[in-house]
């Protein structure tokens, strides 16, 4: 039995009875549930509109994907085009951009944030740069109000990843809705739990219109009459039943994904008070703590988990560490999936290195995280910190 997971269901009958309403309809694919938890989710984040998909990583390959199938710049990019990212996020924050023919550009994060490095962020951004992908990183916003002001009026789109940072805010705007598009995840272990599922939300109507065709085959179905992608679509519902404009996926969610979505939506705002409390106490734990750095705080973050990143000069191994917590059925993870550099999978990518990655290097090696949780679990963060004494003991 493990006594401090790392994730645990958010569910209750409320969502069992909404998956029986849809199995009672009769109704498993996409439909009005998806259509209503989507307004709910646009409205609940401040933005004009939201679209529902089957994971979080399909979401981001969405949001790529729509880029390029804008009918017009400013927000048009192209294959070859640069593209900075982070060097420590999830690989599906780098996969679309590579599989679209983009050339990253990694860059080092803050050893404290663990979002952007700002001075290297500033260094990175070039007359090349078409693209900033920022992800914020468990729970965490980036600052973007620096990040805006680096891109100023240059010719630069900006999206997030913000599958690991729903209902994050800086300046009391919602992580998320600072891009030209934002991302979200809905999978178990996240904010709130749809089974799969994923969100992508943004303010442009005609990106909006390209996402609804990219999501289902890229048909004409489901786009309104009139429209941003084909212009005014024909009366004829035989015709525009298998109509393809755009190479698209089919990447929908199923009908009972939505309708638990909209009954978590309702629970997050308690979820994340939950979750902001329990980072209260940890940050009072650990604060000063002689071998662990932990997570800075950028405006408000709806911290996804606790980062545990070990000081430099403690000559402690992380292995030791996790094999203690691991003795007292502790579970916990790499800081999502460290220096991304360093998987095998880059060989495929065109990309650069800005500088140097040393602080993506450090919390590679030395950074792990375990888990938070939408309830009270101020007993769990006393078994971590008893468990972890042993190594303070050692430097005293």
């Amino acid at each position: 039995m493990i006594s401090y997971p790392l994730a645990s269901t958010s569910w209750d009958e409320a969502e069992l009875h909404a998956i029986q309403q849809v199995t009672n309809s009769g109704m498993y694919m996409i439909g009005m549930h998806v259509r209503l938890f989507e307004e709910a989710f646009a409205e609940y984040m401040g933005s004009s509109y939201a679209v529902m998909v089957n994971s979080g990583s399909s979401a981001n390959l969405l949001a790529v994907a729509a880029l390029f199938y804008r009918s017009h710049k400013p927000f048009q990019i192209h294959q070859h085009e640069e593209v900075i990212v982070p060097a420590v996020s999830w690989s599906t924050t780098y996969f679309p951009l590579y599989q679209y023919g983009m050339k990253l550009k990694f860059v080092d994060i803050d050893l404290n944030t663990l979002n952007y490095d700002l001075n290297a962020l500033e260094q990175a951004i070039s007359d090349k740069t078409r693209l900033v992908v920022c992800a914020n990183l468990l729970g965490n916003p980036n600052d973007f109000g620096a990040i805006q002001a680096m891109i100023g009026n240059r010719d630069i789109v900006m999206i997030e990843d913000n599958c690991e940072s729903m209902g994050a805010l800086y300046n009391h705007k919602q992580a998320g809705t600072f891009g030209l598009m934002g991302t979200y995840s809905t999978f178990f272990s996240h904010h709130i739990s749809t089974m799969e599922g994923g969100l992508i939300v943004t303010d442009d109507e005609e990106l909006y219109h390209i996402l609804l065709s990219l999501r289902s085959h890229g048909w004409t179905r489901n786009l309104p009459k009139h429209n941003l992608v084909t212009g005014n679509k024909s009366d004829n519902a035989f015709e525009e039943s298998f109509r393809f404009v755009l190479p698209g996926y089919n990447v929908r969610p199923l009908e009972m994904s939505g309708a638990v979505g909209i009954e978590q939506l309702k629970k997050l705002p308690a979820f994340l008070k939950a979750r902001r409390d329990n980072a209260l106490y940890f940050q009072d734990k650990f604060h000063d703590h002689p071998c662990f750095m932990i997570q800075q705080e950028i405006g408000q973050s709806s911290w996804f988990g606790f980062s545990l990143v070990l000081k430099p000069g403690t000559g402690i191994s992380r292995g030791d560490v996790i094999a203690e917590l691991e003795a007292h059925q502790i579970e916990c993870r790499p800081i999502v999936a460290g220096n991304f550099t360093k998987n095998e999978v880059v060989r495929w990518f065109q990309y650069e290195i800005q500088d140097t990655l040393k602080n993506a290097d450090w919390v590679d090696q030395h950074g792990l995280f375990v888990g938070n949780h939408h309830y009270p679990i101020q007993p769990q963060i006393n078994q971590l910190y008893e468990c972890l004494k042993p190594f303070a003991k050692c430097l005293t």
